[in-house]
């Protein structure tokens, strides 16, 4: 993964995170949302790792 990519990805999961935390003192839905939506962040940014990484190592030919 470029490192602009994984910047933003730990950028933006910083900042979901952080979301979360706050609205667990608020509002039941809104940490049930933004929990998904930071498990489902995260993973997407592994996705893109493993495929990038199985590309680099596939023999060129």
């Amino acid at each position: 993964m470029s490192k602009p990519l994984a910047l933003l990805f730990a950028v933006v999961s910083t900042i979901l995170m952080s979301a979360t935390a706050i609205s667990i003192s608020h509002n039941l839905w809104a940490t049930l949302i933004l929990s998904i939506a930071t498990v489902g962040f995260i993973g997407t940014g592994f996705m893109l790792k493993g495929k990038k990484r199985r590309r680099q190592q596939q023999p060129q030919g």
